[in-house]
Order: C-alpha cells, then sequence, then structure tokens
C-alpha cells in the first residue's frame, strides 16, 4: 500500500494537478456561460445541465489530452491507440460522475431551485470527475509498461 500511495503521488500527480487547475478554470468557465448564459431563457434545465457539462468537457478534453499526453505522462505512444483509450476514460468518468451528481445534488439541496442543484450538482460533478479521470489517465490511457505491470 505505501508503495502504491508513493507511486501516486509523485511529480506526475503534480504535473496532472497543474494541467487539471489550468483545465478546470478553462472548462468551468465554458460550462457555466453555457447553462447560466447561452441556455439563461432556456425552460428545459435538465437539457442545459447535460449539453453545457458536456461541453465542458468535449473543449476541456482536448485541451487535457495534448498537456496531459506530452507534458504530464510524457508519453510518445501511437497518438491513434491513446486518443481512444482517452475517449473511452473521459467518457466512462463524464457519465459517471455526473450522472451521481445531479440525483445526489436534488435529495441534498431539495429545498432550492432546479438551476441551484444544477450548479451545485456541476461542481460536485466536476470534483467527482477529476478523481476519476486522474486514476484512468494514470493507469489505462498513458500508463507505462511498467504501471501496467504492477
Amino acid at each position: 500500500m505505501k508503495k502504491f500511495l508513493k507511486s501516486f503521488f509523485d511529480l506526475t500527480f503534480l504535473k496532472f494537478v497543474l494541467v487539471g487547475v489550468a483545465n478546470t478554470i478553462f472548462g468551468t468557465a465554458v460550462m457555466f456561460l453555457f447553462y447560466n448564459v447561452a441556455f439563461k431563457n432556456y425552460h428545459d434545465t435538465s437539457w442545459a445541465y447535460w449539453i453545457s457539462s458536456a461541453a465542458n468537457y468535449i473543449f476541456g478534453s482536448i485541451l487535457s489530452y495534448v498537456l496531459n499526453k506530452f507534458f504530464t505522462f510524457k508519453n510518445s505512444e501511437n497518438n491513434k491507440k491513446t486518443l481512444w483509450r482517452f475517449v473511452l476514460n473521459i467518457s466512462v468518468c463524464y457519465f459517471v460522475a455526473y450522472g451521481c451528481a445531479k440525483p445526489v445534488a436534488k435529495v441534498l439541496f431539495s429545498a432550492l431551485s432546479s438551476t441551484a442543484r444544477d450548479n451545485i450538482a456541476m461542481i460536485f460533478g466536476m470534483c467527482f470527475f477529476v478523481v476519476l479521470n486522474y486514476l484512468g489517465q494514470r493507469f489505462f490511457v498513458f500508463a507505462k509498461k511498467s504501471d501496467n505491470q504492477k
């Protein structure tokens, strides 16, 4: 367990966090602009929630892939191979994180408006996504052969 924790919280983790901060600022701005500006007068907040959070990950994932492949994980593997794994990872993490966040926010914040609950759910979804995404990118998408063999 100690060996796992030491390999988990290393320079790669720090780089992932730095890339994540930049990516989170960018993606969060996209998501909240979509939800609170582009869909401000849209009556179906359910669709606005999904479209806005998806826009965050579509635009943010492009930035994330490039920065993590070349800066964080220094991966020189075939782009097609890592790109497909990256898309799969992002997709699974997105649907799990945001699929869980919305019903949890609905229960915990039932007294608030649906707009407030959706904004809170998007923040919860982002946090859960980060954890899942790091694990997926580190040990699946950009895994070094030595990481896979442990």
